[in-house]
């Protein structure tokens, strides 16, 4: 028989690439993870990975093991959800993770209903980007993430996750309010010699906004970045630069901004849990009041624009 714990690890490889990231992943050593991988061998009776320079690639029967791993790991969710069923109402911990832009459209009205809701539930916030999300919650760190994908970069699905779209977010234009009548009529070619704030590299709020601006025939001069976006804003209403974002951080804009729609596809707020644990009690919970919460007040119309450029 095939041990769980060590098949997660193939994944983990698999999907990582690295025995040092996949030590890191499951705090051990790089030589506790290569003895892991060499017992799952000798339980599946055939070589699964092979020495690369220095590091290690899977063989055509690890790919195949390792591609079964989510199947394997979704039913035993969807097994210890049938345990839990049978519990009179939703206990434990429940840990979310949130993107920073969604924390207080999202999550902590969610943590609200929860606490209203199912008394004998422990909410507990933990702030992630969409990609440690995902990893926290794939190593069973997190049980919810609230996370999103931009429609314009092609984002798969995560593996081994199932996706609850909640809603649009749409994208949104700032720029300095002395600039809204020349941005109204020419567009984002209007700022092709204006400076430009974005969000740090590597992020897919960054790839957007440049994206955009090559739309409109110029490549964006980013001058200034900053991890909270809704901070840009007041470096925008200096008539200093510019930045597009999505419309959850555009609520209480500082005087002397000008918020205008872009035509380009924003992005879906989303949540994301483990393939199989959608019927567990407290996850089925949280669930249906993230969607509940979405449809009643959808934060993609707390913002309305009023000029289109």
């Amino acid at each position: 028989m095939i041990d769980v714990k060590r098949l997660i690890i193939l994944r983990d490889l698999a999907e990582h690439g690295k025995i040092s990231i996949v030590a890191d992943l499951h705090r051990v050593t790089p030589s506790a993870v290569s003895q892991q991988l060499r017992a799952l061998e000798s339980e599946a009776k055939v070589q699964l990975v092979y020495r690369e320079g220095r590091g290690v690639r899977l063989t055509a029967a690890g790919v195949a093991l390792a591609t079964e791993c989510e199947q394997v790991l979704a039913a035993l969710e969807r097994a210890e959800g049938a345990v839990q069923a049978l519990k009179r109402e939703p206990s434990g911990e429940l840990r979310i993770g949130c993107a920073p832009s969604a924390l207080s459209a999202v999550a902590v009205p969610l943590v609200a209903e929860v606490a209203k809701s199912y008394p004998l539930l422990r909410p507990k916030i933990v702030q992630a980007e969409p990609e440690d999300a995902v990893r926290m919650l794939k190593q069973r760190v997190l049980d919810v993430a609230v996370s999103y994908r931009y429609h314009l970069l092609g984002t798969p699905q995560p593996a081994g996750t199932t996706a609850v779209g909640l809603f649009h977010d749409p994208l949104v234009l700032a720029v300095p309010e002395q600039l809204r009548e020349e941005v109204g009529d020419k567009g984002l070619a209007a700022l092709r010699d204006h400076d430009w704030i974005s969000a740090p590299e590597p992020s897919s709020c960054r790839e957007i906004l440049l994206h955009a601006c090559r739309s409109a025939g110029f490549t964006a001069r980013i001058e200034h970045s900053f991890e909270d976006l809704r901070s840009a804003l007041c470096l925008v209403a200096t008539g200093l630069a510019a930045t597009i974002l999505p419309g959850l951080l555009c609520e209480n804009p500082s005087p002397g901004t000008a918020l205008l729609p872009l035509p380009h596809p924003g992005r879906t707020i989303e949540a994301l849990v483990r393939a199989g644990t959608e019927a567990q009690p407290a996850i089925a919970a949280a669930l249906a009041l993230l969607t509940r919460n979405a449809a009643e007040h959808p934060s993609s119309t707390a913002w309305t624009p009023d000029v289109t450029p």
